[in-house]
């Protein structure tokens, strides 16, 4: 009986044994697996990254020393071009000849303000009650105009180009930011994001507080807009990232250079003297788009997570 505990308590320990050595096998093959991921994902990180150090370092860059590094591309001189990741010596100039020594760039950002937050008003006018209408009312044909919109939503801009440009044309608004700013407050994109968020609010929410008098502005104002309010902010943020940095649209409908928006504020590239106030124009630029898309970040992700939700 004796030998017999001995050996059974052997074999438990051996079992402990081989269990503990294939607990730190595991272990050790996670551990390496995210140091590879990890890994992976900073390579691919500095990758992405590394041509918006490469356009901070223009901009801080000299005349000399762009030319220097540029001359291949610009000045035609042999060899190859060559950009380190921080000037040698670092200078405000370029800056100083965007906001102190070109007034047409202040002309351009205000365009583009004027753009930008007209086309963001009206769709959160327009894009929310449109949103609201398809998630919670019924009416005829219904769905074959969710489906229209949807198919409007997938035809890209040089699609509607001539379409866009006769209609705005016969009502007088080509050479004018309206016809910038009307075409996308009617944008169907903002309708769709902003529909998943509503069509999520529970039927009987709104008919217990139809049942307490409320009437069907006070739905709309006092509870789908609070609790839509992520979708909303979402297609607030994907609508500044786009209208910020319009360059096709203002191409094809201004003549006027004095309507352009900031993103079109770009000098001639192909010369060593302007080289370094487009890096400077470029960064002031992406600047405001990066700072929005930071701040409405997790709204982003939400409104993102919504549109991929199947009915």
């Amino acid at each position: 009986m004796k030998s017999g505990k001995i050996q059974y308590s052997i074999r438990m320990k051996n079992s402990k044994g081989q269990n503990s050595v294939k607990t730190k096998k595991i272990q050790l093959n996670a551990r390496a697996g995210r140091i590879v991921l990890w890994t992976s994902l900073t390579i691919l990180a500095v990758v992405v990254l590394y041509p918006i150090v490469f356009l901070l370092a223009g901009s801080l860059m000299g005349n000399d020393e762009l030319g220097n590094y540029l001359g291949a591309v610009f000045l035609g001189r042999e060899g190859y071009a060559e950009f380190p990741l921080l000037p040698m010596f670092p200078t405000l100039q370029h800056y100083v000849e965007i906001f102190l020594d070109s007034p047409e760039f202040f002309v351009m950002f205000w365009n583009s303000v004027k753009i930008t937050f007209g086309v963001l008003i009206g769709q959160f006018v327009v894009g929310t009650m449109a949103a609201w209408g398809f998630a919670k009312y019924d009416f005829p044909w219904k769905k074959g105009f969710f489906l229209l919109y949807m198919i409007l939503m997938l035809l890209p801009f040089q699609v509607l180009m001539l379409s866009d440009y006769l209609v705005l044309d016969l009502f007088g608004l080509t050479d004018n930011l309206w016809g910038i700013i009307l075409p996308g407050v009617f944008s169907t994109f903002p309708v769709f994001i902003m529909y998943r968020f509503f069509a999520e609010i529970p039927d009987s929410l709104i008919e217990s507080a139809k049942l307490d008098g409320a009437k069907e502005w006070q739905l709309f104002f006092y509870l789908a807009l609070p609790i839509g309010s992520s979708g909303i902010i979402a297609c607030m943020v994907l609508g500044f990232l786009e209208y910020w940095s319009l360059i096709e649209q203002p191409l094809t409908f201004l003549k006027d250079k004095s309507l352009f928006p900031l993103s079109i504020f770009l000098p001639d590239i192909t010369s060593v003297s302007k080289s370094g106030m487009a890096f400077a124009a470029s960064v002031v630029t992406f600047l405001p788009a990066v700072l929005v898309f930071l701040g409405g970040q997790d709204y982003l992700e939400q409104g993102i997570m919504a549109g991929a939700v199947k009915e």
